[in-house]
């Protein structure tokens, strides 16, 4: 079986353990160069993770002959910058989430991937992990009946960074409109059309009630899965708390779960209520990567696309009220 030796572009916290190493841990998979701007800072990323390579300029890495694949990991205002890159040097691609700032983006990403044949995955976790494919499996079995509705609440305090009015690109709305709504919000919306299926109407309403930063950090949506089941989903970054509740509501029962928070899943069904715990893998995007090795060696379709990622930000834009 062909050996792909992947190339990561902006190796940063996501890749120290969440991402980077599930790609030295799959089969078939190496991990084979890494490239960031502060060349200092990929040559200690590059030692302390044994890989071969590392570049402070990205063009050297895409262009290394030796580089099969690459997964991009930088802020999402230059995802499409890199990803057409990628592309034009024939390389499957794997991109951190959101996919791109706007829908247009990601459009313009996907169709260039597709014209040229070439695959294309979105790191949308989630969609590998087994505590939700739990929850898919109830939802597909019928364990709750017809589902009817689902209900996200997603609230937390100001952190001391928001406070100190120091530079955070994740709230300048230049490169994230929506500010943490786009880094998180995309998770669960994305997880949601996994389990529910496709949405075909949105609407939304979004503002910046703190004035702490750019970009927005109160936001409201609604919207229809054209299964009929219609949705609500509330993020807001200024509360007293944290909270983060999903409740599915169907004509036989209820299942809930957090969509962040290493926590048990419920189902409740008349008077009886099962909660179930799915340990996480370490590091958590390993059954995702793995799943790139079963699409790219086996064919076996990936659960996260450019396509099933398009449309994830099409849902976000539509709630933001951004122009499409």
């Amino acid at each position: 079986m062909k050996e792909y030796k992947w190339g990561i572009i902006g190796c940063g916290d996501v890749t120290e353990k969440k991402s980077g190493p599930a790609y030295q841990q799959t089969d078939n998979f190496r991990l084979h160069a890494v490239m960031r701007r502060d060349l200092k800072k990929a040559k200690d990323y590059a030692q302390r993770h044994a890989v071969p390579f590392f570049y402070s300029n990205a063009d050297e890495l895409i262009q290394n002959p030796e580089i099969d694949a690459v997964y991009i990991a930088t802020p999402p205002d230059t995802h499409k910058y890199y990803a057409l890159k990628v592309a034009a040097a024939g390389k499957p691609c794997c991109i951190e989430k959101p996919m791109a700032p706007s829908y247009e983006d990601c459009v313009e990403i996907t169709d260039t991937f597709q014209r040229l044949s070439i695959p294309l995955y979105v790191a949308y976790y989630r969609r590998s992990l087994p505590r939700f494919l739990k929850v898919k499996e109830w939802l597909d079995s019928n364990k709750i009946g017809n589902v009817r509705h689902i209900n996200y609440v997603y609230t937390r305090t100001a952190n001391p960074l928001d406070m100190s009015g120091d530079y955070n690109w994740r709230t300048d709305k230049n490169i994230a409109f929506g500010g943490y709504f786009d880094d998180l919000a995309s998770h669960a919306l994305d997880l949601f059309i996994y389990m529910l299926g496709d949405i075909t109407e949105v609407h939304g309403i979004s503002k910046n009630q703190q004035g702490l930063y750019s970009a927005m950090d109160a936001v409201v949506g609604n919207w229809l899965h054209a299964s009929g089941v219609t949705g609500s989903g509330t993020w807001n970054f200024g509360t007293s708390k944290r909270v983060d509740e999903v409740e599915i509501i169907g004509d036989k029962g209820v299942i809930r779960f957090s969509v962040f928070n290493d926590e048990s899943i419920s189902i409740e069904v008349g008077r009886e209520v099962n909660s179930v715990f799915i340990e996480n893998p370490d590091p958590i995007q390993l059954h995702h990567v793995k799943n790139i090795q079963k699409d790219l060696i086996f064919g076996l379709k990936h659960p996260s696309t450019g396509a099933s990622a398009t449309k994830t930000t099409w849902v976000m834009d539509k709630i933001l009220n951004k122009e499409i």
